[in-house]
């Protein structure tokens, strides 16, 4: 196939990683010509384009890896291969997808998808195909798709290394991943804020604090945005995690040993249960 990713950033850097030694034609579009010319040279892209209008109209296949109004404006200006697959790694769905379907060419299959994988910083340089092997992938399916190139899409990412692909609404999408994503990092951010740094903090953590403020590095411009578009699904996993953390704050202020037991067993069957 020929496939071109729009934007080398980490995500779509690591596509074309990942992409590399599979047979395909793979070209990278990306404002930055130093990020083009740094692809190229690592060998990852035949060829780079600033704007990628010509080589989008040729394309089987093009993956958009840019904020979600990005996509937006990226798909209102360019005209696609009839036939061809467009996707996208926007981490919110169905407020996205009914503007994207609006402005598509019908001719054109659009399959958007969420690759569960990626890092705090920004760029190509901190790009990797390692970033997708063993992780998730969501393949978002809607009544206008084609079962064919559904399963063609699945079969696909299963080649970069994914472990598990699967495909669901794009409101079950938002759902799910409002506590899988967005919720761990509300908590994150929240945990690194309710610092009062009267302590050099730093010298002071394990790797429990270490691996939960993890995400608290966070991109503000992209988990704004989608954190504020899915807003609905998100505050009710916040009050779901405000219920479950009063009862812990409860069972400390009755000194309820046996409540907190219940607890902690409870919690520890259901992360074994997650592998």
């Amino acid at each position: 196939m020929i496939i071109s990713v729009v934007g080398l950033g980490v995500i779509g850097g690591s596509y074309v990683q990942a992409l590399h030694g599979l047979g395909h034609e793979v070209y990278g579009i990306d404002t930055d010509k130093e990020t083009l010319y740094q692809a190229k040279k690592d060998g990852y892209i035949i060829e780079g384009y600033v704007d990628g209008a010509e080589i989008v109209s040729k394309s089987d296949m093009t993956i958009i890896c840019l904020y979600p109004s990005l996509v937006l404006d990226f798909i209102k200006n360019h005209t696609f291969k009839k036939g061809s697959i467009v996707t996208d790694v926007v981490g919110i769905k169905s407020y996205f997808l009914e503007k994207a379907l609006d402005i598509i060419d019908p001719d054109v299959e659009y399959i958007s998808g969420h690759p569960m994988a990626g890092r705090e910083k920004k760029g190509y340089a901190y790009a990797s195909k390692q970033v997708f092997l063993g992780a998730n992938y969501i393949v978002i399916e809607h009544q206008k798709n084609n079962q064919e190139k559904i399963q063609q899409m699945c079969d696909f990412v299963s080649q970069l290394g994914f472990k598990s692909v699967k495909i669901m609404s794009p409101y079950a999408h938002d759902e799910i991943i409002s506590f899988t994503s967005q919720l761990p990092h509300m908590i994150a951010v929240a945990l690194m804020n309710s610092d009062d740094q009267k302590y050099e903090t730093g010298k002071y953590i394990g790797d429990s604090f270490r691996d939960l403020t993890r995400i608290a590095n966070i991109n503000a411009d992209l988990w704004s945005e989608l954190f504020l578009n899915n807003k609905d699904y998100l505050l009710k996993s916040m009050e779901s995690f405000e219920k479950q953390f009063d009862i812990l704050k409860k069972s400390l202020l009755n000194e309820d040993d046996k409540m907190l037991k219940e607890l902690f067993r409870e919690s520890s069957k259901r992360r074994e249960n997650l592998e």
